[in-house]
């Protein structure tokens, strides 16, 4: 008899709702979290000028170096043209008579529907999770890590770049936690090979937990900590099976508890902290 480990879940309920072509947050206006929370991540109070006008959504950073070459930046009064130039907290940028500010920082959690690619824009005109956090808020944000586009589930969206590398960083070591669907039942011997780690043509890949769901040996939950692209897929590929549905409910302690498939919210400011103060 198959080994069944338990499984939390609470983070593998269906989606009730399967509409995602409309959603108009009635609140797009982007919490503020308190300040206390940054200092942990915050490596110091200056920033590169084409960062910070980057940051205050101008333009791209590349775009902000030729503003600052044209001499159309000023800082406290006076024009820079200074490449690399660092600006603090208490340094007034501006641009074209404007008065600039650090971009508000925002966080966005989203459950993925599939057929969409993680993305900020395709030239082949596909749609991109963009498109389905649009309203969220004025400043640009980004997605931190993807999904590829049959997958489903917990995408974190931000302008927070330290933040964003954490949580991409291997040595963070990142818990995931999936919910995969078979075209066949898995084996004993195949489950134990797995939870033992198998090795793929890119290295060994640790697995932190297997479990059978519901008693149903096509579907399975597993926890993961490696990112590497299409890692799940590939290690049941690797064994004969084919990953019908593919589904993340869990992302760095992130559930997607009461959020419906193809729906956004805001990180509460509690979910926030646990996100600063991983080590």
């Amino acid at each position: 008899m198959l080994q069944i480990m338990a499984f939390k879940k609470k983070h593998s309920g269906r989606d009730k709702s399967r509409s995602f072509k409309k959603h108009t947050p009635k609140a797009s206006t982007p919490p503020s979290y308190d300040q206390k929370v940054f200092k942990k991540t915050e490596v110091k109070d200056s920033i590169r000028l084409n960062r910070f006008i980057s940051n205050a959504g101008v333009c791209s950073r590349r775009e902000a170096d030729k503003l600052i070459e044209a001499g159309d930046i000023k800082v406290n009064g006076k024009v820079v043209t200074e490449m690399g130039y660092q600006v603090s907290r208490d340094d007034a940028v501006e641009y074209k008579g404007k008065m600039l500010s650090r971009e508000k920082m925002v966080y966005v959690l989203l459950n993925k529907p599939k057929d969409f690619i993680t993305t900020t824009s395709d030239p082949e005109e596909r749609r991109t999770v963009m498109e389905l956090i649009k309203n969220a808020c004025e400043e640009r944000i980004f997605p931190v890590g993807r999904l590829d586009r049959p997958t489903t589930g917990l995408l974190l969206f931000t302008n927070d770049g330290v933040l964003a590398k954490k949580l991409t960083h291997p040595s963070h070591e990142i818990k995931k936690l999936y919910q995969v669907e078979l075209d066949k039942p898995i084996t004993q011997a195949h489950f134990e090979a797995i939870t033992e780690g198998i090795t793929l043509e890119d290295g060994p890949v640790p697995v932190d937990a297997l479990a059978i769901v519901d008693e149903d040996p096509k579907t399975l939950g597993i926890e993961i900590h490696i990112g590497r692209n299409k890692i799940v897929r590939r290690i049941f590929a690797h064994l004969g099976y084919d990953v019908v549905k593919l589904d993340r409910v869990l992302y760095a302690g992130l559930t997607k508890r009461d959020l419906p498939r193809g729906k956004w919210r805001y990180l509460s400011e509690k979910e926030l902290i646990s996100l600063h103060y991983i080590k």
